[in-house]
């Protein structure tokens, strides 16, 4: 269906992750932002934040395992092909790889591919 093509356009999502969350999402406007969206998905870190002193602890194990899972399968395949590829030497993920472990890198890319997924079915 359409959302599912327009879903597939983002990097590391495939047919069937898009026809998944194209399905499993609905109506996109059930979620105020992508970060919420994320969040359902188990993809933003717990909070556990007292007296003004935020500490952000691992993913929760929350949400859509199923959906978790091929997203961040598909974020370790964008990783993967970007390490191979010089042009993509200076790319946020790239960068973000030397900084944390790939693992950490995958989650994050997740996340952010879930926000654009939000958006994308938000705007069209």
């Amino acid at each position: 269906d359409e959302a599912g093509q327009l879903l597939q356009t983002i990097p590391g999502v495939g047919p069937l992750t898009a026809s998944a969350l194209a399905a499993s999402i609905g109506n996109p406007r059930a979620f105020r932002d992508g970060r919420q969206l994320a969040a359902w998905l188990g993809l933003v870190p717990r909070q556990h934040s007292s007296g003004g002193k935020p500490r952000l602890l691992g993913i929760s194990k929350r949400g859509d395992t199923a959906l978790r899972t091929l997203l961040i399968h598909g974020a370790r395949a964008v990783i993967r092909m970007a390490a191979t590829k010089p042009e993509m030497a200076d790319s946020w993920v790239m960068k973000l790889c030397r900084r944390r472990h790939k693992n950490i890198a995958a989650v994050a890319l997740a996340a952010k591919n879930a926000r654009t997924a939000w958006a994308l079915l938000i705007r069209k």
